[in-house]
């Protein structure tokens, strides 16, 4: 039971907080928690409150309730950066919280003691943000994932952490006024469009420009990750012998390669961790292989052989990608280039901008990807474990890849490239090699003029 005791004209009550303090020798003493009023500078008036106040208190602890009054108060600061060094995720998503957090979280939460952080607070954020992305200071998305991090860390500190009762958040369905979800505006993936963000890769970044674009279109690649993080022997023509993994490359020999099914193996992504260039597993753990069409196949066998990299990608001056890829390669693909004049060796063509493309983001090249499977009626199953995804429930269990399935996708995408070359499309590259023997791939052996 609590009890009371008068100091001077303060009224202070105290009760068991659940816990026991260890000795040496062993023996153990209660642990008791004390307070002087409900809230800070609001003081018991009576012992009667004060008795009820600590009545109450052990009620939460019978019942597993108990707060601890010192991790109530807990600030956010301190929660936050503790919050985020306990997790383990991939480098990526770490670096992705870190932002959040350093960004918008805690200058605006980080005085407040997590205990203290009422729904009344969290609505108010909620809309601050909600404004400050009708007037384009935040997009939709960054906005959503802000309030997402905020709702994991409450739930967090609510149960794991033991910091307070019960979240902040309180997300009721179909409450409020509507808002419509903005979504991106995308447009069919054509074969023309695809034609001229490669021809313009080929004049920003030369013959490995253009197999990447058509690269990324027909294998559904995660850009940039996946794509630079390739490397040559996980690449047909030379994968699955030249798999480093005996296990592996024994189960992969009899079912790939250029003599069955000509493929790709998605083992690596490349991202930045803590500043540097690293190979990490790829987004899920979603390490797949992907069977190619044969007109792709035969753009590897020329890419590595003009090469030496031991990236299937290698930059302009023949290394890793650059860190600012999407400002130095994508940007002038999309948008084009103005022709620059000068001394004759510096002159640069004029790249023309491909409209339908107009502030979008490589990646929807992947999304293309997706759409031409649907397109072209491959099971659920096929498509989604080459796009990386798994099929939830019973269906996931049950389902499985089968070579038919994967042969129908490389038929299918072979199809959809010899149809769009045989619509009389008159330019592709200059091959830096000379050819395979027997090759006649059109995006092989055509050239300008």
């Amino acid at each position: 039971m609590p009890w009371i005791e008068r100091r001077g004209n303060s009224i202070r009550v105290k009760w068991w907080a659940g816990e026991y303090k260890i000795h040496p020798g062993g023996r153990k003493t209660k642990r008791y928690e004390s307070a002087s009023g409900p809230e800070p500078g609001e003081p018991f008036e009576t012992e009667a409150e004060a008795y009820d106040y600590g009545l109450d208190r052990e009620h939460d602890v019978r019942h597993g309730k108990h707060i601890r009054r010192a991790s109530a108060k807990t600030l956010m600061e301190d929660y936050c950066w503790m919050w985020w060094e306990a997790q383990d995720l991939r480098p990526m998503s770490m670096g992705r919280y870190k932002s959040r957090l350093k960004a918008r979280i805690v200058p605006y939460w980080g005085d407040r003691p997590v205990g203290d952080i009422t729904a009344w607070e969290y609505d108010a954020w909620k809309k601050s943000l909600r404004k400050a992305e009708a007037a384009g200071e935040l997009s939709h998305h960054y906005a959503s994932q802000l309030l997402s991090l905020f709702n994991l860390l409450m739930t967090d500190a609510v149960v794991k952490y033991k910091l307070r009762n019960e979240s902040p958040v309180v997300n009721h369905r179909r409450r409020g006024r509507y808002v419509k979800r903005k979504r991106e505006i995308k447009r069919p993936l054509e074969m023309q469009v695809l034609h001229h963000l490669a021809r313009n890769a080929y004049t920003v970044w030369g013959f490995t420009g253009w197999v990447c674009v058509w690269a990324t279109a027909f294998t559904g690649l995660r850009p940039p990750g996946e794509l630079w993080g390739l490397r040559r022997e996980f690449t047909s023509p030379t994968w699955p012998a030249s798999d480093p993994d005996d296990e592996r490359r024994a189960l992969a020999a009899g079912r790939y390669g250029p003599d069955h099914m000509p493929a790709i193996r998605v083992q690596w992504q490349q991202q930045y961790v803590d500043g540097t260039r690293s190979l990490v597993d790829p987004k899920y753990d979603s390490h797949r292989t992907l069977v190619i069409p044969p007109f792709l196949h035969e753009l590897f066998v020329v890419l590595l052989a003009s090469h030496d990299s031991e990236w299937t990608f290698p930059g302009i001056q023949g290394g890793e990608m650059p860190r600012n890829w999407y400002d130095s390669y994508w940007i002038p693909i999309r948008d084009g280039v103005p022709e620059r004049g000068g001394r004759r060796d510096l002159i640069r063509p004029r790249i023309f901008a491909v409209p339908q493309m107009a502030g979008k983001r490589f990646y929807l090249v992947r999304h293309g990807h997706r759409e031409w499977l649907d397109e072209d009626g491959h099971s659920r199953t096929a498509i989604e474990t080459r796009m990386g995804h798994e099929v939830a429930g019973v269906e996931g269990l049950y389902s499985n890849l089968t070579p038919r399935m994967e042969a129908a996708i490389m038929q299918s995408l072979q199809e959809r490239w010899d149809k769009f070359w045989a619509m009389g499309v008159w330019w592709a590259p200059p091959v830096p090699i000379s050819l395979p023997s027997g090759s006649e791939s059109d995006g092989v052996h055509r050239s300008d003029g």
